[in-house]
């Protein structure tokens, strides 16, 4: 069985951690990289993620969260946020950065550039959202992997008041809306009614069609 697999048979959303044990920060970072890494539609990266440590502003997110141990008790809260909107600002800024990071301009790409803008301004604010919002969550994807690779517990959070959790951390201010949070650290082994319990998932026949 390959790491990876056995990796993912491994994790579960964690329902209790243990608040004593901190994640290092050398397996939290190759997390965040992980998730700095991820693939997303035109490569605009169009989320930011938050790492939050500071115990009060945990105790807040918590009180609108459906008062959810793993927020507070866990070693680190990751909160992605999406941007509220594809402006041409935000769309011009990441195309303008691969010019740089590449060295060169590519006619294709320009072109490229000029279809997007027209799609992003089409589809409007909450449309945008939207599509940012999902690639949000491949970001989450990736962040799950990486800390089952990191043998680190996270536990993949909806269940919050998302405007709540916005003014907590300004996010209004810096045009983002959270989607999804993601508790890290380690699980308790008692108290956790979930931690002994056998995964559950379909089978391959069941879940897998191949098309050939």
């Amino acid at each position: 069985m390959s790491q990876l697999i056995e990796s993912l048979q491994w994790r579960y959303a964690t329902k209790k951690y243990d608040p004593a044990r901190r994640v290092p920060d050398e397996k939290l970072e190759r997390i965040l990289e992980a998730v700095r890494l991820t693939a997303t539609t035109s490569g605009l990266q169009p989320f930011e993620l938050l790492v939050v440590t500071n115990a009060e502003v945990r105790r807040k997110i918590r009180a609108v969260s459906w008062d959810q141990a793993q927020i507070t008790d866990c070693s680190h809260l990751l909160v992605f946020a999406a941007w509220d909107d594809m402006t041409p600002e935000r769309v011009n800024m990441m195309f303008d950065l691969t010019n740089e990071t590449r060295g060169f301009v590519n006619p294709g790409w320009e072109s490229y550039r000029q279809k997007l803008l027209g799609i992003v301004n089409e589809r409007g604010r909450e449309g945008n959202y939207h599509s940012a919002a999902r690639q949000a969550y491949i970001g989450l994807g990736s962040a799950l992997i990486a800390a089952a690779m990191e043998k680190v517990d996270a536990t993949p959070m909806e269940g919050f008041d998302p405007a709540a959790v916005d003014e907590i951390l300004g996010l209004p201010a810096r045009h983002l809306r959270s989607v999804v949070i993601l508790p890290l650290g380690y699980r308790s082994e008692e108290g956790d009614w979930l931690v002994s319990l056998e995964k559950v998932r379909r089978s391959r026949k069941n879940f897998i069609t191949e098309i050939n």
